[in-house]
């Protein structure tokens, strides 16, 4: 079994509870300095005037990127609607630089429209994610014009109301599935989301958050230490994917069905109007 290595940190909070930012351009280890240079050059030649600003998301800009392990997550802000702006060339361009690039696993160019992000009521995961774990690498940075965010059971809520249907859509994507780098893609999705859900069955009691799969796998465990083996299988299958779809789906049948039960009963004690999002 692939060692689970103790790799990540729960996130910073202020005096006032409110999760700390600690990407940084100078936390970037030298080596994808290149990558980061390449789609930012790919964003700019396809997307022009429609671009607003690019960021850096994930392990990179913390300092914890794995040669050849992590991949590159990038953010692009669009001042146009993606649904409004050609994007038949993203494939291609993500698999030049995959090609390219061995210090990467590989990269995901994304698309958001400017006045989604900075104009949203409500919790929203890309605005989150710019606010607390990315870095601004190219235009104007509007973090700063995003909410603050606390690790809490809004957060909690996030990770948690579609978890039902994140598994679900696993299984219908695995069944029949003989691509085996579709397989190992979609294990390596599935798996981050049930582990990151284990965080946030237990975030109100602990406080605190993280998207690193270590230290959430281990305040986990230690609220529900007769699921530490399993939870343990997760972060496994995270970092080392396998494409067997038959095993991943046992996996999803047991501890999937699991984590629905337990992210069903987290929702109607803290939230109950959440449960309805839960349901097919």
């Amino acid at each position: 079994m692939t060692q689970v290595k103790e790799i990540g940190r729960f996130c910073l909070s202020d005096s006032n509870g409110y999760l700390v930012n600690d990407s940084n351009l100078t936390n970037i280890q030298p080596e994808f300095n290149k990558v980061i240079l390449a789609a930012i050059e790919k964003y700019q030649s396809h997307l022009r005037e429609d671009l607003h600003s690019i960021y850096i998301r994930g392990s990179i800009p913390r300092g914890l990127g794995i040669n050849s392990v992590s991949d590159l997550d990038t953010i692009a802000i669009t001042n146009k609607h993606p649904n409004e702006i050609d994007l038949s060339w993203v494939d291609e361009a993500e698999q030049d630089i995959n090609n390219l690039y061995s210090c990467i696993n590989g990269v995901e160019l994304s698309f958001y429209f400017i006045e989604d992000i900075v104009q949203t009521t409500h919790f929203s995961i890309i605005p989150f994610m710019i606010k607390t774990h990315s870095i601004c690498v190219y235009g104007e940075d509007i973090s700063g014009h995003l909410p603050m965010y606390k690790p809490d059971k809004t957060l909690a809520n996030e990770h948690l109301m579609n978890l039902k249907k994140q598994i679900q859509q696993a299984k219908e994507d695995l069944g029949d599935n003989d691509d085996p780098e579709d397989i190992l893609d979609c294990c390596i999705w599935i798996m981050k989301i049930i582990v990151r859900a284990g965080l946030a069955l237990v975030i109100e009691e602990e406080g605190k958050y993280t998207r690193d799969l270590y230290p959430a796998y281990n305040v986990f465990s230690r609220h529900f230490p007769e699921k530490e083996p399993d939870m343990k299988q997760a972060v496994t299958y995270a970092i080392s994917p396998v494409d067997n779809p038959r095993e991943i789906l046992e996996f999803l049948d047991d501890m999937g069905k699991w984590m629905i039960h337990q992210s069903e009963k987290w929702l109607q004690m803290y939230n109950p109007n959440k449960i309805r999002n839960m349901e097919m």
